[in-house]
């Protein structure tokens, strides 16, 4: 079930509706709404993994409990490696194993050693990785007595199981979300109006941009071999723009839904596409696994409290952590090392914490430079994307070097139309709007707002009606 698919546009309204009109009493029959809603969800995905979200959160509410009554240092140690290590070792299973057994049977291949792995014949289960990060950063600040333990199953279990969240993040921290589940919410119209509206435009964002750059990004990247240099170019250009607009409008549909439910997530996007340098982009792409990394792996590592040998190891490990958590494939760790590389400058020259405020352009020459910067960290992502997107390292490197041996800008036609210069057009505006509306949450509220949302559905249903690529991008991670 897809935020975007008409069965959501039915299951939305019909738990909207129980929610606050029917088993709004108390907290725990909010709640108790909210889980079975979230489970019926995710079970819409593939029912059989139903155990695991199950088992997942029983495991960290039980151990977690258990890691806070441990009468000694010991206790709490082996309570919180014996959970950490199931957690990790589902993942494993699931995501990587697979991965791990053909680069080593590749390996011993290469060293003359004809062998063929045991593969696992499974399909990974969305939203793993997410629902594996709640309850980590759950029994690690527990363990380092941040938090305490929750000791209500049903309030936990909606921390984990939320649907809004659930297979593509943010990934939430228990300081953050657990506090709202245990109080009941109390209906809020301008709340609700506002997440409407930010629902929307989430999904103008998935919809009209990602869905249609995908249509040309996946035509280009799946023959590349055909393409001129100008299409290349176009193709990395394309899917960065449906990337971003997939995941953040995935983030912005959350976060929108969620406001209808009195429940306020972690903002996961802040304008990325107009950062000044590589380490800005990442404070604003992606918040929550950035901090996430930030908090329970860069930070227990040494952080910058070392030397510069130490922060230099300390980035490439969460750079090539956060490129392999996206998927089992050496093109994600090779994305994560190329944007090591980017940052290391800036790590050395000691302006990794530049640029912290919102970027403003004026008519003038200091302006033209920070102009400059927006369109070189841009292309410098665009490049990294190209590895992202690839099936193989080799692939990526083939698709650049025809960038600049293909030497042909020239418009060419694909197998299922031609390009369309008119999407450029689109993305044009797309981002005039995400500039003015750099300061806010979403573009939709305020002078017009209903005008503006009416918009908004046209688009969405002129361009969905007509779309076949409805799956999100973060749901494969």
């Amino acid at each position: 079930m897809f935020f975007n698919s008409l069965s959501f546009a039915i299951f939305l309204p019909i738990v909207f509706v129980l929610y606050w009109f029917v088993f709004n009493k108390t907290k725990s029959t909010q709640n108790a709404v909210l889980i079975i809603a979230s489970y019926y969800f995710y079970s819409c995905w593939d029912w059989r993994f139903l155990f695991l979200l199950v088992f997942s959160t029983f495991l960290d509410y039980y151990t977690g409990i258990r890691i806070e009554k441990a009468k000694t240092s010991m206790g709490r140690k082996l309570w919180f490696w014996f959970t950490i290590t199931i957690n990790l070792g589902f993942l494993g299973i699931f995501k990587y194993y697979n991965f791990f057994a053909d680069s080593f049977s590749e390996l011993l291949n290469g060293l003359g050693l004809q062998t063929s792995p045991l593969l696992l014949n499974v399909i990974l289960p969305v939203g793993i990785s997410f629902y594996t990060f709640h309850g980590l950063s759950y029994v690690i600040d527990i363990y380092l007595r941040r938090i305490k333990a929750e000791y209500n199953f049903v309030d936990y279990s909606l921390f984990v199981s939320y649907f809004p969240l659930l297979v593509a993040g943010p990934i939430e921290r228990a300081t953050h979300l657990l506090p709202q589940v245990k109080v009941k919410r109390m209906f809020d119209f301008d709340k609700a109006k506002e997440g409407v509206y930010q629902f929307v435009w989430g999904l103008v964002k998935k919809v009209v941009i990602a869905d249609t750059c995908a249509t040309y990004a996946n035509a280009i990247f799946d023959n590349y071999e055909s393409m001129n240099s100008l299409s290349l170019l176009l193709g990395a250009f394309y899917f960065a723009f449906q990337i971003y607009g997939d995941f953040s409008g995935y983030s912005d549909m959350a976060l929108g839904m969620s406001k209808l439910f009195g429940i306020d997530l972690l903002r996961n996007f802040n304008y990325p596409y107009f950062s000044r340098d590589i380490a800005e982009f990442w404070r604003r792409w992606h918040i929550s696994l950035s901090s996430w990394f930030r908090d329970y792996l860069y930070i227990p590592l040494g952080g910058s409290s070392g030397g510069m040998g130490m922060k230099i190891r300390n980035t490439f490990i969460i750079f090539l952590v956060s490129g392999f958590w996206h998927g089992a494939n050496w093109t994600f760790i090779a994305w994560g090392f190329i944007n090591a590389l980017y940052f290391l400058p800036l790590l050395l020259l000691k302006k990794n914490r530049s640029n912290m405020e919102t970027v403003q352009l004026y008519w003038n020459f200091d302006s033209f430079k920070v102009f400059l910067s927006m369109i070189s960290t841009f292309l410098l992502t665009c490049l990294a994307w190209i590895f992202f997107r690839a099936k193989s390292i080799g692939e990526a490197f083939d698709y650049i070097g025809r960038i600049f041996t293909n030497q042909s800008f020239q418009s060419q036609y694909l197998e299922n139309e031609r390009y369309n210069y008119e999407i450029i057009l689109l993305i044009l505006g797309f981002v005039l709007v995400e500039w003015k509306s750099r300061t806010q949450v979403e573009p939709i509220s305020g002078k017009y707002s209903s005008l503006k949302l009416a918009l908004c559905i046209a688009a969405v249903v002129a361009l969905g009606t007509y779309s076949d690529y409805k799956e999100f991008i973060y749901f494969q991670f």
